[in-house]
Order: structure tokens, then C-alpha cells, then sequence
């Protein structure tokens, strides 16, 4: 579950800049945001592949 974790901690983290950047229109959150969806974006193809190579573990077991 840390996994799980470092998603919610991740996309927590942004939250300030979302907010700065859509409702006050802050470039520099904006630029925030987008590194920020990036490393989520990363962060779930590396789950997404650990997933699997798991998933195939287990059906070799």
C-alpha cells in the first residue's frame, strides 16, 4: 500500500498549485501542475509495471 501512498501524497501536494493556478491564474503553478502530473504520470507506469510483473510471478508459482 505505500504505493497507494505516494499517489495520494502526490497528488495532495499539488493541490495549492491547481488552486493558484485555475482560480488565481499563477503561471508558475501552472508549470508546478504539469511537473507534477508528469511525476504522476511516471509514478503509475512504474506501478502499472510492477503490477504485472507480479501478476506474471504469480501465475509461473
Amino acid at each position: 500500500m505505500t504505493r497507494f501512498e505516494e499517489v495520494k501524497n502526490l497528488v495532495m501536494s499539488l493541490e495549492g498549485d491547481f488552486e493558484k493556478f485555475y482560480e488565481k491564474n499563477n503561471q508558475a503553478a501552472g508549470t508546478r501542475v504539469r511537473k507534477g502530473m508528469q511525476d504522476l504520470k511516471t509514478l503509475a507506469q512504474n506501478i502499472r509495471s510492477e503490477v504485472q510483473d507480479k501478476k506474471n510471478e504469480d501465475a509461473k508459482a
